[in-house]
């Protein structure tokens, strides 16, 4: 069957050929949502009337964006879904403490290769990244897969961008996929799945995959994929089929040897220039962390910066790992010591600043230098406010000269 990997996931769902294109219902086998999406979800299935939903055994539940809770009205929304997640028994439900949804969901094994998964968040694309088909809904899409078990979509068209070559020292799978994200545009990839390829994906880590995969959205796209492998099975613990794609609808190759540092600059995550750029922009504020880059090797990159040195006097840095088993191994391998004596905050894990609502958001006019995936007008607070994203080892450097700085010259 010559196909995409993505159609031949459906496919294989559906127990029938399907093309790019083609509108299916299909089965799903993996939901989750979070405690900002959860109390939508619930109230969407008291108007339908729904009691009890297909299988708790194949939902998941994490607290993330409140956490803990900034208000009483979060607190409250939050005891609402503890309460939905008891009388439904949905034994995979983690409270406050745990992590981000699309960081724990695989770290617990729930999902696989070869699966259709959808979360009740726009970053679940992240999930691609270990061969399987995941996508973004909302509450009512959410409250109809709890309700049926199923879900319907468009086949989406895939683009094929095949990164070849190596990347060089100071440069990581962030600098790559802003690059791309410079070249599609926001909405270059509307409603297609994006899937990462080539050598310079395969020597990457999982960790750096889920970076590539997480902002597939970010381009428009339903979903991000990168093809599973050993290092998939390893990090997840448990097996599943492997797709493969035989044919692409379009494809776009780049060779990553001469990528420099990218910073993408505020207003748009495709206002992407190199960092030599832009050097010297003072910034206000550093955050090492969120669903695009708050894995154990986000923090291991930036803490070779920082060893040694202290965040800049007219700088804040704020970390915040992705989950509770990366804070753990970051505070065994002496990482939280580095940052903690660099003058860096350790905020509880979770979301943090990026959603802009607490833990770190903006003032009138100040800058920020972020690890996390968007920098729209007032994503992280005041709207006279600026957000430039970039690497760990990006936002690492720049918290030390207390402005946008080439990492590089951190690591000669």
């Amino acid at each position: 069957m010559v196909s995409t990997a993505v159609e031949k996931i459906i496919s294989k769902s559906l127990g029938r050929k399907v093309s790019a294109g083609d509108f299916v219902e299909v089965p799903v086998d993996f939901a989750y949502f979070h405690d900002g999406t959860g109390p939508l979800i619930i109230d969407a299935l008291g108007e339908m009337g729904v009691k009890r939903i297909f299988d708790p055994e194949r939902v998941g539940i994490v607290f993330d964006h409140s956490v803990p809770p900034y208000s009483d009205q979060a607190a409250t929304l939050q005891a609402k879904v503890r309460r939905f997640a008891r009388e439904q028994g949905i034994t995979k439900f983690h409270d406050l403490g745990e992590g981000i949804c699309h960081q724990v969901i695989p770290e617990k094994g729930y999902v696989g290769p070869g699966m259709i998964v959808v979360g009740a968040d726009s970053h679940s694309c992240t999930l691609g990244a270990f061969g399987l088909f995941s996508t973004g809904m909302g509450a009512t899409d959410l409250a109809y897969i709890l309700a049926t078990g199923k879900t319907w979509l468009k086949v989406p068209e895939t683009l094929y961008v095949k990164c070849d070559g190596r990347l060089s020292k100071g440069v990581s799978s962030k600098d790559l996929i802003l690059e791309i994200v410079r070249t599609i545009g926001t909405d270059g990839a509307t409603y297609k799945a994006i899937e990462f390829a080539g050598g310079a994906v395969k020597s990457m880590s999982q960790s750096s995959r889920m970076t590539m995969a997480n902002m597939a959205v970010e381009m428009g796209a339903k979903t991000g994929f990168i093809e599973a492998d050993e290092k998939t099975i390893e990090f997840l613990g448990r097996g599943g089929e492997v797709f493969r794609t035989d044919e692409v609808d379009e494809s776009l190759d780049l060779d990553v040897s001469s990528l420099e540092p990218k910073v993408a600059c505020p207003g748009s995550v495709a206002n992407v220039k190199s960092v030599s750029e832009i050097e010297g922009q003072p910034i206000d504020q550093a955050f090492l962390g969120s669903c695009t880059n708050g894995r154990y090797e986000d923090l291991f990159e930036a803490a070779k910066i920082l060893k040694g040195k202290k965040v800049h006097r007219d700088t804040r840095l704020i970390v915040i790992p992705a989950s509770k088993s990366t804070y753990v191994k970051a505070q065994r391998e002496g990482l939280i010591d580095i940052f903690l004596e660099a003058g860096a905050v350790i905020g509880v894990v979770g979301c943090g600043p990026c959603l802009g609502v607490h833990m770190g958001v903006l003032g009138e006019n100040e800058v920020c230098v972020s690890t996390s995936n968007r920098n729209f007008i007032g994503r992280m607070g005041a709207r006279s406010s600026s957000v430039y994203l970039a690497s760990p080892q990006t936002v690492a450097a720049s918290a030390v000269e207390g402005r946008i700085a080439d990492p590089r010259r951190c690591l000669q």
